[in-house]
C-alpha cells in the first residue's frame, strides 16, 4: 500500500499547485450556491423540505466535479510522456489506479466539505437534524466515489484529457438516466435497468436522510467495478510494453 500512499500524495499536490483545480471548484461552488438561492431559498418551504433539494441539488455538481478532476489522472500522463514512467515502476497495477483515484477523491471531498455553508443558511431560518446531514453527506460522497470511479476508468481508456471528460460523462449521465429506459422496459430486465440508476433508485433516499444498505453496496460495487476495470487496462498498457 506504500505505492498507493506515494501515488495518491503526488496526485494530491499536483491538485493543490494546480490552479485548474481551484478555478474547477470555484466555479462550481459559485453556480451552485447561485443556484441553492433561486431554486430553495426563495418562498415558505419546510427546512426538511429545503435540505431535502439542496442534497438533490447537490448530486449533479458532485459528479460534475468528480468527472472534470479525473480526467487528467491518467491521460495528462500519456499526453505529457511521463505514463512510461509509471508503467515501468515495480509497483503493482492496482496500487497505481488505487493512488490516482484516491488523490482525485481527496480533492474532491474538499470541494464537498467547502459546500457545508449552504446547509448553514438553513439553520439561520429554521432547523436541521444532524442525522439528515450526515445521511446526505454520506450520500454525496458513495456518489462522488462512483463518478470519480468511473471518470479514472475513461482517463485510462484514452490519451486526451477533454475525451476522458467526455467519456467519463457519458458513462455517469447513462447511470443517471437508466429510471427513463427502465420505464419503458417490462418485467425483470426493466427492473434490473432501474437499479443501476443513480439517482431514483439509490442516491434520492440520502437526500431524504435515509441510509439503506443496498444503496450503500451498489455504490461500492460501481466504484470497485470501474477501479477494477482500470487496473486491467493499465495491466494491459503494461504487458504490450
Amino acid at each position: 500500500m506504500r505505492a498507493a500512499a506515494l501515488v495518491a500524495r503526488r496526485e494530491l499536490y499536483a491538485y493543490l499547485r494546480s490552479p485548474l483545480g481551484y478555478c474547477i471548484v470555484a466555479a462550481v461552488l459559485c453556480l451552485h450556491g447561485l443556484l441553492f438561492n433561486v431554486m430553495w431559498m426563495d418562498g415558505e418551504r419546510l427546512s426538511y423540505e429545503v435540505l431535502e433539494g439542496f442534497f438533490y441539488q447537490s448530486s449533479g455538481f458532485v459528479a460534475a466535479v468528480a468527472v472534470l478532476l479525473s480526467m487528467r489522472l491518467f491521460a495528462e500522463e500519456r499526453q505529457t510522456g511521463t505514463e512510461v514512467l509509471l508503467l515501468k515502476s515495480p509497483a503493482p497495477e492496482w496500487q497505481l489506479v488505487l493512488g490516482k483515484f484516491a488523490g482525485g477523491f481527496a480533492f474532491l471531498c474538499g470541494y464537498v466539505l467547502l459546500t457545508a455553508y449552504l446547509p448553514l443558511l438553513v439553520v439561520v431560518n429554521g432547523k436541521v437534524t444532524l442525522g439528515h446531514v450526515v445521511a446526505g453527506y454520506g450520500g454525496l460522497l458513495l456518489l462522488g466515489a462512483a463518478v470519480m470511479a468511473l471518470g479514472t476508468l475513461a482517463s485510462s481508456l484514452v490519451a486526451s484529457q477533454l475525451l476522458a471528460a467526455v467519456l467519463g460523462a457519458a458513462m455517469t449521465v447513462a447511470l443517471f438516466a437508466c429510471w427513463i429506459i427502465a420505464r419503458k422496459v417490462d418485467g425483470g430486465l426493466g427492473a434490473a435497468i432501474g437499479y443501476l440508476d443513480f439517482m431514483d433508485s439509490h442516491y434520492r433516499s440520502f437526500s431524504r436522510g435515509i441510509v439503506t444498505l443496498s444503496s450503500v453496496v451498489y455504490f461500492a460495487s460501481v466504484t470497485y467495478a470501474a477501479l477494477r476495470a482500470a487496473t486491467l487496462v493499465l495491466a494491459a498498457r503494461r504487458w504490450r510494453g
